[in-house]
């Protein structure tokens, strides 16, 4: 199961986007509530998650998602529980995927120290001992970072190659006209 966590703020197609391109793939992703059932994105879209953060258990846990967008990203980070999930998941070699200031999270918490990584322009300094490249999308082995919502898609192909293998992100990709 790929968890993509939810807070008050975050960006919409930065995390429906790529939950949205995952499922089309027949990978198991579950959105998660932070602060509760339903969360308002940045642009004030209220999202009704899967489930609550109080209700998530991480037995199954392939890897997670966390999406830009502020306050979402601020709020992400002030949840222990969040940075603990992820650090089990970096820890445990699961996918542990970032996009727009979301890698901000990673590199304070020294995931993507000795790691290509890319960020929404501005936020380059909060990935720290990363090797901040710039591109749309990186991956750096089970470590997945991308710029911003323009890359969403890409973003989502991506993850899914490397969950599900390069063919089925490729039909996935032509399914949609991409």
């Amino acid at each position: 199961m790929i968890y993509c966590f939810l807070a008050d703020g975050f960006e919409e197609t930065e995390a429906l986007a790529p939950v949205d391109i995952l499922r089309r793939a027949g990978i198991a992703v579950t959105t998660v509530g932070v602060g509760g059932k339903v969360i308002a994105g940045s642009h004030k879209i209220p999202v009704t998650a899967d489930i609550t953060l109080d209700e998530f258990t991480a037995e199954d846990m392939q890897g997670v998602i966390l999406p830009g967008g502020m306050p979402g990203v601020k709020n992400l980070y002030a949840e222990q529980r969040v940075l603990d999930t992820v650090n089990k998941a970096y820890q445990n070699d699961l996918f542990v995927c970032a996009i727009c200031a979301a890698p901000m999270i990673l590199g304070r918490l020294g995931i993507v120290s000795g790691r290509k990584a890319t960020c929404f322009p501005g936020f380059e300094d909060e990935l720290k001992g990363a090797e901040v490249t710039g591109e749309k999308v990186v991956v750096d082995g089970k470590v997945i970072t991308a710029k911003g919502a323009g890359c969403a898609l890409d973003f989502g192909f991506a993850i899914t190659a490397q969950v599900a293998g390069e063919e089925t992100a490729c039909r996935v990709a032509s399914s949609m006209q991409c």
